[in-house]
């Protein structure tokens, strides 16, 4: 996110991004520091996070900023067409427009295709940003006609998937019934991508106790089991399964 940032700050705005880290890695809070970064009058390179722009921003109704995101499973053709539609118009307030597509990697074929037409001839002064957990999703040609920059999840107890996974990990080690451990699943996570959030914070959780940042009961090898059934989880979801039925096979094969 450096990278992008010094790029934006030093004249070298490309006109398309790919931001691609975990769920919880935080690629939409990074894609809005861009934006003010590109819009801010009072830092420009950099958004002073105190101006009207920067609040506007921060606040998601600024007028040349357009965020669009999956329906349910995936991101919709429409949706898509909107967005263009949108980006057609020269921006309102000033030089630029701002467009973040979340759940970028979740794009039909079809929309993938829509998009790559804007990619190939953007009209001057748009910034696209296309958020993803795995780019590989993604069209080759859409790759080609992006700058791809990653991030990575840091450790942040106060994250409330964190502190969600933490309490299910500790519930686990003291030996709580599966049907405990289920529902509390079931009464918190209620779609993909919270889901996938979930399995986030409890892989880094998970390699905090394989490397001793964290205390745990379980050794190595069980941890090691653990991540694998959680990526297994992980690899279903992306390939549709129902989320539930993902994470309850988890618990199974890792005895949670």
């Amino acid at each position: 996110m450096d990278k992008l940032l010094d790029a934006i700050e030093h004249g070298r705005l490309f006109h398309a991004y790919i931001i691609e880290g975990d769920a919880i890695s935080g690629k939409y809070e990074y894609a809005k520091s861009a934006a003010m970064a590109i819009l801010c009058r009072e830092e420009p390179g950099k958004g002073c996070g105190r101006c009207s722009i920067c609040q506007k921003i921060a606040h998601e109704n600024h007028e040349d900023v357009y965020h669009i995101c999956a329906d349910e499973n995936s991101l919709k053709d429409a949706t898509v067409a909107e967005l263009q539609e949108n980006l057609r118009h020269k921006p309102t307030a000033g030089d630029y427009s701002v467009a973040i597509i979340e759940d970028a990697d979740t794009m039909t074929v079809r929309a993938q295709n829509r998009l790559l037409k804007t990619l190939e001839e953007p009209n001057p002064g748009t910034v696209i940003f296309l958020l993803s957990e795995n780019s590989d999703n993604l069209l080759p040609t859409i790759r080609s006609r992006c700058v791809t920059v990653r991030t990575a999840p840091e450790f942040d107890a106060d994250n409330p998937y964190v502190e969600f996974a933490a309490f299910l990990l500790e519930e686990t080690e003291r030996g709580a019934y599966f049907a405990t451990i289920r529902d509390a699943l079931d009464k918190r996570i209620k779609d993909r991508k919270s889901a996938l959030a979930f399995l986030d914070a409890a892989e880094i959780l998970l390699m905090r106790y394989f490397t001793g940042q964290e205390k745990s009961m379980w050794s190595r090898d069980h941890i090691k089991e653990i991540v694998s059934y959680a990526e297994e989880a992980r690899r279903d979801i992306n390939f549709n399964v129902n989320y539930k039925y993902a994470l309850r096979n988890l618990l199974i094969k890792a005895g949670m």
